[in-house]
């Protein structure tokens, strides 16, 4: 009976640590990750203005080959979207936002089950090639929900690595 009585109160206290931890955490987050591609501009950006484009570089296309892919809007540019359902990603839609040729693009990424979160790919010409910095941002909001906040760098920054080696390997391969 007190081994009972011991572990139910250590279950108590850590539902309150977690609780009183994510009263303390920001609901905010940011993930950014970038390589230098030896292609210019153009050549890489052709990959970044279209669901299309995405398909062949982005991490989770590869990670899930069954991933039914569906798109919506525009094919190309501003408005250009797609959305879909797979069993180990999750479910989800995307859409561009902004594009500015050469330089950047914008998106508005919504995955199932969680706030949307917004982004970028910025192009920036460099000694070499181009320097391709990828940046989300977003709210978790729900106060559990911090700790995922806390730790979207970790979760997410090692597929952000991992698309832009796809990237690159593609748009130096040309």
């Amino acid at each position: 009976m007190a081994l009972l009585k011991a572990l139910l109160a250590l279950g108590a206290l850590l539902v309150g640590v977690l609780l009183a931890g994510a009263l303390l955490l920001s609901p905010h987050y940011q993930v950014s990750r970038s390589v230098l591609i030896k292609a210019p501009a153009e050549r890489v950006f052709a990959h970044l203005d279209s669901p299309a484009g995405w398909a062949r570089w982005g991490v989770w296309y590869r990670k899930d080959p069954q991933m039914k892919v569906t798109p919506e809007g525009s094919a190309q540019g501003v408005g250009a979207a797609w959305s879909w359902t797979s069993k180990s990603e999750g479910n989800g839609r995307m859409k561009l936002t902004a594009v500015e040729a050469g330089k950047r693009v914008g998106y508005e990424l919504q995955i199932e089950d969680f706030n949307p979160s917004t982004g970028q790919l910025e192009l920036v010409p460099e000694a070499g090639g181009t320097r391709v910095t990828w940046t989300m941002q977003g709210d978790v909001g729900h106060r559990l929900a911090r700790w995922f906040a806390f730790f979207m760098d970790r979760l997410v920054g090692p597929d952000f690595e991992a698309g832009l080696a796809n990237l690159k390997q593609l748009a130096e391969k040309q």
